[in-house]
C-alpha cells in the first residue's frame, strides 16, 4: 500500500527526463545471469503424491492473541538444510506440522513431517528498539531445529499447534538450487515484512495499529512472527498462483527475493520470471538481476500492481544475513547512506536522490490506492485470453483493485507495448485507468503485467471484494495460458507485442489530469 500522489510531482518524475529514455542518473540495466544446466524442477511427479486437505488453521483466534505464535531463523533454505523455528504459546506443549503447498489433485498442499509433543514457553514481545524503532524477537529461547532433509523445493508453511488448540503457521521456502529451464515463482518476503505490524510496528504503522508515519519502523525484522494468522500475505497474493502453477504440471522453481538479492547468477538460463500479488520492495541488485534475466531472453509476469515500487537495503541481523529490511520511504533524507551512495538510499524507485521509475521494468507505473472498478478488456483476441470467451468490452466486476497500474507512454516505458485490458475507474476522486499490458523486449522475452492487485485473489473464486465466483474462470485460463507460454523460453518471438499504446491515451495526452491539481 503506498501513499496517494501530488499530480505534479507525479507528471514530473515520470516525464523528467524527456522521451526515450531512464530518469537521469538511472542505469538498472541488468546483468545477464551466467549460463548453467537445466533441471526438470517441481511440479510433475511431487503433485501425483496424495495431498492433504487438513492443512488449514482450525482455531486461528482473532489474530491478536499470543496463545501461540513463531518464526523461523531463515526466510528460506536449500532441500536438506535445517532450519530453527522460536515459539512463544501460553499452553504447555505444542506441536509442528509442515505441508508443502502445491496443487496435489485439489488439495493444495502435502504435509511432509509432523513432530511430537514439544514443551511451551510464553516468551515476551519486546520494545523497538534504536532510532529505526525496529522490533526484534531474536532474543526468544530457541525451538526446534527441523531437518527438511527429502523435503522437495517449495513454498511450505509451518502449522504451530497449542494443546489448547490454537493455531498458527510459519512460512518457508525450500529454495531451488538452480533456476535453468524452469518457471521461476518468486516469494516476496521482503514485502511480507514491510506489512508486518507484529510487536506494534510495521513499515507503515506505529504503536497505535493505524498508518503512522511519525511512529512507524524505519527497518523491519525477520527475527519475530507474523502477525494475523502468520502468513497473511502469502496466502492472499501467492498461493492460489502457486496452486494454479503447479496444476499444470510445468518445470518450477522456488526463490525468495532476498535469494535474488544475494545470489547473483540464480536466474541462469531460467524461462520465466514470475512476481505474485504483492511484491512491492525491491533492492537494487533484486531490479538489476530480473533485469538481466529479461535481457537474456526469460520472460517476467508481475501477477499483481504496485511491484517494484519501493527501493529497499537488505542488513544482517542477530539470526543471519539479509533478515532486517530497511527503507525510509518519506525520510529518506534522514538514510544513513544519503550524501554518500545515492543508488542505495531508500526511497521510493521513482524518487530522489536518484530517480529511476519501475515502468523500464514493468511496463506500467503505479498509480494509486482505494478503488474498485470492473475490469475491462480491450484486445479480446490477444493470445492471453485465447479460451476465455471475452469480446472487446467484456468486464468483470471488482477485479480491478485496490491498487492499480497504468502505461502513461512517458519515459522509459518499454516499446512495442500492448495494452489488452483499459478499465476506467475512480480513485480518490479521480476519473482514471487501470492497464493490463504486455510487451517484448529485445532479446525476445515477453513481459506481461496485470496491473491489479487483486487478480491472484480471484483465483479462488471465493467471492472476495464482491468479485463474482465466475470470474475465477477468466483469470485461470488466462494466467495457464501465460504460465505454458513462458515455460517454452522468450514468447515475444512467437507472441510479438502489437503497440497500441496511441489508442489508450496515456497521461501526456489525456485532458481529464488537467481538471485536477491534486492527486
Amino acid at each position: 500500500m503506498t501513499t496517494h500522489w501530488d499530480r505534479r510531482r507525479f507528471l514530473e518524475s515520470v516525464a523528467g527526463a524527456g522521451a526515450g529514455g531512464l530518469v537521469a542518473g538511472c542505469s538498472v540495466t541488468g546483468a545477464s545471469p551466467r549460463r548453467k544446466g537445466g533441471g526438470d524442477g517441481t511440479g510433475r511427479a511431487e503433485n501425483d503424491r496424495p495431498g492433504d486437505h487438513d492443512w488449514g488453521l482450525r482455531q486461528a483466534g482473532d489474530g491478536n492473541d499470543r496463545a501461540i505464535e513463531g518464526y523461523a531463523d531463515r526466510v528460506s533454505v536449500l532441500p536438506g538444510e535445517p532450519v530453527r523455528l522460536f515459539v512463544s504459546t501460553t499452553s504447555r506443549t505444542f506441536r509442528v506440522e509442515a505441508f508443502r503447498m502445491g496443487w496435489y489433485g485439489g488439495a493444495q498442499a502435502r504435509r511432509v513431517w509432523a513432530s511430537d509433543s514439544l514443551p511451551g514457553h510464553e516468551q515476551p514481545v519486546p520494545e523497538a528498539q534504536g532510532p529505526t524503532r525496529t522490533v526484534s524477537a531474536a532474543a526468544w529461547r530457541p525451538g526446534p531445529r527441523i531437518s527438511t532433509q527429502g523435503w522437495p523445493e517449495g513454498a511450505y508453511l509451518f502449522r504451530l499447534i497449542a494443546d489448547g488448540g490454537a493455531q498458527r503457521y510459519v512460512p518457508l521456502t525450500v529454495r531451488s538450487p538452480k533456476t535453468a529451464g524452469r518457471v521461476v515463482l518468486v516469494n516476496a518476503v521482503a514485502t511480507w515484512q514491510a506489512y508486518n505490524a507484529w510487536g506494534g510496528r510495521s513499515l507503515y504503522h506505529g504503536p497505535g495499529g493505524k498508518p503512522d508515519y511519525a511512529g512507524r519502523s524505519l527497518a523491519v525484522s525477520c527475527d519475530r512472527p507474523y502477525d494475523g494468522n502468520g502468513a497473511p500475505l502469502f496466502l492472499t497474493y501467492e498461493q492460489p498462483a502457486i496452486a494454479l502453477a503447479e496444476s499444470l504440471r510445468l518445470p518450477l522453481a522456488y526463490v525468495t527475493n532476498t535469494d535474488l538479492d544475494r545470489e547473483p547468477h540464480l536466474l541462469a538460463d531460467a524461462r520465466a520470471v514470475i512476481s505474485l500479488g504483492h511484491d512491492e520492495y525491491w533492492t537494487p541488485a533484486m531490479r538489476e538481476r530480473v533485469t538481466g534475466a529479461r535481457d537474456a531472453g526469460a520472460n517476467i509476469a508481475f501477477l499483481g500492481a504496485n511491484a517494484c515500487f519501493r527501493r529497499i537495503r537488505l542488513e544482517h541481523t542477530a539470526h543471519g544475513d539479509r533478515r532486517q529490511v530497511v527503507c525510509y520511504k518519506t525520510d529518506w533524507p534522514h538514510d544513513p547512506l544519503h550524501g554518500s551512495d545515492p543508488a542505495a538510499v531508500t526511497a521510493d524507485w521513482r524518487e530522489p536522490p536518484h530517480a529511476c521509475p519501475e515502468n523500464s521494468l514493468t511496463g506500467t507505473l503505479y498509480e494509486s490506492n482505494g478503488t474498485s472498478a470492473d475490469y475491462t478488456v480491450t484486445e479480446p483476441g490477444h493470445w492471453l485470453f485465447a479460451g476465455t470467451g471475452v469480446t472487446r468490452g467484456s468486464r468483470f466486476p471488482h477485479l480491478v483493485g485496490t491498487e492499480y497500474d497504468r502505461v502513461t507512454g512517458g519515459t522509459g516505458t518499454p516499446r512495442p507495448i500492448e495494452v489488452v485490458a483499459h478499465s476506467p475507474l475512480v480513485c480518490r476522486g479521480v476519473r482514471s485507468y487501470q492497464d493490463s499490458a504486455y510487451y517484448t523486449a529485445a532479446g525476445g522475452a515477453g513481459v506481461f503485467n496485470t496491473g491489479t492487485m487483486r487478480w491472484v485473489e480471484s483465483l479462488k473464486g471465493d467471492g472476495a471484494h464482491g468479485i463474482p465466483p465466475y470470474t475465477a474462470r477468466f483469470t485461470r485460463r488466462a494466467t495457464e495460458n501465460l504460465l505454458r507460454a513462458f515455460a517454452q523460453g522468450p514468447a515475444g518471438r512467437r507472441h510479438p507485442a502489437r503497440d497500441n499504446l496511441a489508442a489508450h491515451r496515456p497521461y501526456a495526452a489525456d485532458p481529464i489530469w488537467d481538471r485536477h491539481n491534486l492527486w
